[in-house]
């Protein structure tokens, strides 16, 4: 098999679709389809079955994407053993971040690596920490900005930053007035905070349940007996943040976001608060690119404390 033909059959065993892995290929469906008809009859089995929703793979088709993994993985480490003799003049470096971080923690990291090795490509996967886990583990990924501590993950991950989880809004929004100074022994580098229980006047744009933000925002109202005015419960976090950087209500957000929204207002949650802590890993037993490595140092320059 070539690459590109380790390539279609992941996409066709991952989007569980033979359109929807066209689509994502940017090639047309009959053509994919060829390829599957002509491998199949090359191996005499059949790799995917349909089914009401798309295909699924046989125990044939499992062995044979775990062998495509595998093959690419390895690829992918003989790669960067080549490109790291060009000296850093040339490659490519596939960072994972889930999509509400990269939001605003990449952007000045990426700007200030391609000053310093604009010959290196940077491609971006936005998965949340447990599937950037997995992807680490399989070797998908050379570096990922994971929430600690890590899952399942078995490989080492390098602390990098604390990031508070804090309240977002417009300026001269009138919970402002019920905030007082943080205590100077606080961890919190924001200057105001405020006890909960004054905001249930307003209305709250939350997170859903699966994601850290809308947990931790449930967690504090519970253990406060609180409930919240919330119309919005299932908002994305970069959806809820930026309408309540718009004055449209009150969204629990992580501080570092204040490099996307440097106008809105940052409110401590004091005792409330949770710091969460970040760090980066790299795929556990392979070979690291002097690429990643370069780009693993730039984020800890750019980002570290």
């Amino acid at each position: 098999m070539e690459i590109r033909e380790w390539n279609y059959l992941i996409a066709i065993a991952e989007e569980k679709s033979i359109s929807k892995a066209a689509e994502r290929l940017f090639m047309a469906q009959s053509s994919l389809s060829q390829f599957l008809s002509v491998m199949e009859s090359e191996l005499g089995c059949r790799l995917f079955v349909r089914t009401s929703t798309g295909v699924r793979p046989t125990e044939e088709g499992r062995l044979m994407t775990e062998y495509a993994y595998r093959a690419l993985s390895e690829y992918h480490s003989v790669r960067d053993q080549m490109q790291d003799i060009r000296d850093l003049q040339r490659g490519r470096v596939i960072m994972g971040i889930s999509s509400f971080r990269g939001s605003f923690l990449m952007p000045p990291v990426l700007n200030a690596f391609h000053m310093e090795y604009p010959g290196i490509r940077v491609e971006i996967r936005e998965e949340n920490s447990m599937v950037l886990e997995q992807l680490l583990q399989k070797g998908e990924i050379d570096l990922a900005l994971l929430v600690l501590p890590a899952t399942d993950f078995k490989g080492v991950v390098e602390p990098l930053m604390a990031d508070e989880i804090c309240l977002i809004t417009r300026q001269g929004h009138p919970v402002l007035e019920k905030t007082r100074p943080t205590p100077s022994g606080s961890r919190s580098k924001i200057a105001r905070c405020i006890d909960v229980r004054d905001t249930m006047e307003y209305e709250y744009l939350l997170s859903d349940y699966d994601t850290i933000l809308g947990r931790e925002a449930r967690r504090i109202f519970r253990e406060r007996g609180l409930t919240p005015t919330a119309h919005n419960e299932k908002l994305s976090a970069f959806f809820a943040a930026s309408m309540g950087a718009a004055g449209l209500g009150l969204a629990f957000t992580y501080h570092s976001s204040h490099r996307y929204y440097p106008n809105a207002e940052y409110i401590s949650l004091g005792e409330d608060g949770k710091f969460l802590k970040l760090g980066l890993a790299m795929p556990p037993g392979r070979y690291h690119s002097r690429a990643a490595e370069a780009l693993k140092e730039t984020m800890q320059r750019v980002l570290g404390e």
